[in-house]
């Protein structure tokens, strides 16, 4: 599929600005989860990276529910869902996922994740590959060990302590100073550095800070990240999959598209060439033309048990050696 320029002349912002969605909350498993959820027709469930919430979808939602059921969850320990101290890992996530569709009577869903959200996505196609209908993948993790090394460093002993002294008066003031430079210098991070700040204003007590580290430590160590999909890349084979990155992303180095594209059979790649880790933030246009594209020229699968069974079986044992993740950042490698 040819990749959807942006089109010329034409702002990168959403032509409509509409009422934004509200949240509704949930109570699953004694617990209050946080949701937005509009529109009519297939399901489309937008999965937030970490220390979001559903307010990063927020100017997509109205787009997305004029031909769909748009579902937007604040994950657990997020937003406005509650956190408690329990389990912030991959695979409890896709279970939340699976549990709210089902309080919510809907059956399957097309999953579009962002960072850890596209990790939780791939989860739940693992785990709920009938429940399944597409993957959209934005900057997700789970490719490669790289990551950008604040990360690395949150999930070292005293992050809380890091974390809490990011609030305070003189050291915003100084990051503020720091984040304007590095706009001023056109970095990568400077791309994204409202979205990053913004994601540190998001932790403003000590349990939602908890909650942060805890997520952060079952994906990231001080070497990286420690979850991957590569080994099980092959039970994607006849999943529409759409991967969407920044080519200027200093979180999940861009250099993972190229591995993932090339571990998913089938895959779509679209490489956003002035975006950083929020793609659909700096060109949300775009974005929204290439997703709602691939979601109406693609049939949504429909995975038979005796299919899922003869591939593990056929390719299950060391795949994933064909497919080396990266290590470290750097520009995408060319295409020969």
């Amino acid at each position: 599929m040819a990749s959807i320029p942006p089109q010329r002349g034409e702002s990168t912002r959403l032509r409509a600005v509409r009422k934004p969605v509200p949240r509704q909350y949930q109570a699953i498993h004694g617990h209050r989860w946080a949701f937005r959820m509009a529109g009519q027709g297939p399901a489309v469930l937008l999965i937030h990276g970490i220390g979001d919430s559903s307010d990063t979808w927020a100017d997509l939602i109205p787009e997305l529910a004029r031909h769909h059921t748009v579902i937007a969850p604040d994950l657990l320990g997020h937003g406005l869902s509650d956190k408690p101290r329990g389990d912030y890992s991959v695979p409890a996530y896709a279970n939340g996922m699976r549990d709210l569709l089902g309080v919510l009577d809907i059956d399957r869903a097309t999953l579009v994740g962002h960072s850890l959200g596209g990790g939780v996505a791939m989860q739940f196609a693992y785990q709920f590959p009938d429940r399944t209908e597409r993957l959209a993948l934005v900057s997700t993790g789970g490719v490669g060990r790289g990551v950008t090394p604040a990360l690395r460093l949150a999930s070292l002993p005293g992050a809380h302590l890091a974390l809490a002294a990011l609030r305070l008066p003189t050291v915003r003031t100084q990051t503020a100073i720091v984040i304007r430079l590095l706009r001023l210098l056109d970095t990568g991070l400077g791309v994204d550095a409202p979205d990053l700040l913004r994601v540190v204003d998001a932790l403003p007590d000590a349990a939602s800070r908890d909650a942060f580290i805890r997520t952060l430590r079952a994906v990231v160590d001080w070497r990286g990240q420690v979850v991957t999909m590569l080994d099980r890349c092959y039970l994607t084979a006849g999943m529409p999959t759409l991967l969407v990155w920044g080519a200027r992303d200093q979180v999940v180095p861009a250099v993972h598209a190229k591995v993932a594209h090339a571990a998913m059979p089938g895959s779509r790649l679209e490489i956003f060439e002035d975006s950083g880790h929020f793609p659909f933030h700096t060109d949300p246009q775009r974005f929204l033309a290439v997703l709602e594209d691939f979601i109406a020229t693609t049939d949504p699968v429909s995975r038979r048990t005796e299919e899922w069974r003869a591939r593990l079986r056929s390719q299950g044992v060391g795949h994933a050696r064909h497919v080396p993740g990266p290590r470290h950042g750097g520009p995408i490698p060319p295409t020969h």
